[in-house]
């Protein structure tokens, strides 16, 4: 089965949900299937997040671990549902780290 890309439209979407929750810190960075949410300075993010799009309709959620590498969460399903979820079971994971 061919990989996803994530469109526009996903990033779009998700940056009005988080403008929506007022996480104005957060920004997106796309790459291929995944969004990513991140903050702080370009040149040293901080990764909160991130989303793989594994079909047109189902996303999953995976989250950074300390070692920087990604930890699947087992959440599967339209992409507005995983950003609920994220907001909602790991609100924790969206704080502005200063």
């Amino acid at each position: 089965m061919a990989k996803q890309s994530a469109d526009e439209i996903d990033i779009d979407g998700t940056e009005a949900f988080l403008a929506e929750r007022g996480l104005d810190h957060l920004r997106i960075r796309k790459r291929g299937d995944t969004l990513t949410l991140l903050s702080g300075p370009d040149d040293d993010p901080v990764t909160h997040a991130r989303l793989r799009k594994v079909t047109r309709q189902w996303w999953t959620l995976e989250m950074p671990t300390h070692t920087g590498r990604w930890d699947k969460t087992g959440l599967r399903g339209p992409r507005l549902e995983i950003l609920e979820a994220l907001a909602t079971q790991f609100p924790w994971t969206l704080t502005p780290i200063a």
